[in-house]
């Protein structure tokens, strides 16, 4: 091999060489900057069902909330306006509840993106929404309906006054700092905030190295 030819193939290389190395970098920066869009955007989902749940939860009610639920046959009123109460809250879910399909469609791509113990932020969501369900559907079929109608021991009365203020506790939301699904929601937050921190931390240090088109040279 003459010394051209030589240096043909080390040039043919070494372009190679870039080549690849271009090729995975963009790569890196592509990967980079969707993750960072999908962190962002689960993120913010999560903080939008932090309110809606509050909304869910919210003690003011009006007047024609709760009365699309189907009757049964044999509902008398008093008993009709209990279950109505009670349905209020799967009534706001389900006005909302494309947020939450959302959350669970994408549970698995963040998953795949952030490690399985990402996918623990949406578990507990669920969680939560179904212990709302739950103390919902308590209250409607059971301690609202025997409070003041079924005669109890004292005993009795006083567990099923805390059994029916523990539900109720769930079911509306007191706004205070001890509020049990506040806290829940909180919790739930930290953890999704923990999880992209490093990636949201990013897309910060990369918005600050973009060149500003507005900035006189």
């Amino acid at each position: 091999m003459n010394i051209a030819n030589a240096i043909t193939s080390v040039s043919v290389a070494i372009a190679a060489l870039s080549f690849v190395s271009g090729v995975a970098a963009w790569k890196r920066e592509f990967i980079g900057k969707r993750q960072i869009e999908l962190a962002e955007s689960v993120l913010a989902m999560f903080y939008e069902a932090e309110d809606v749940i509050r909304e869910i939860r919210n003690p003011i009610s009006y007047g024609c909330e709760g009365k699309t639920r189907k009757r049964a046959e044999n509902e008398v009123q008093a008993e009709s306006q209990l279950l109505d109460q009670a349905y209020v809250v799967f009534e706001r879910y389900q006005k909302r509840k494309k947020l939450f399909a959302e959350l669970r469609s994408i549970k698995y791509r963040f998953m795949a993106a952030f490690g399985i113990q990402a996918g623990e932020p949406f578990t507990e969501l669920d969680r939560i929404l179904g212990k709302i369900f739950s103390s919902a559907r308590m209250l409607g079929t059971h301690y609202w309906q025997r409070q003041g109608r079924v005669t109890m021991s004292e005993e009795a009365f006083q567990k099923h006054l805390d059994e029916m203020y523990k539900h109720e506790a769930v079911f509306w939301w007191t706004g205070d700092e001890e509020d049990r699904i506040d806290s829940r929601m909180r919790n739930v937050i930290n953890q999704v905030e923990k999880v992209t921190k490093i990636t949201v931390e990013k897309s910060s240090v990369m918005s600050v190295r973009l060149p500003n088109p507005l900035k006189k040279r």
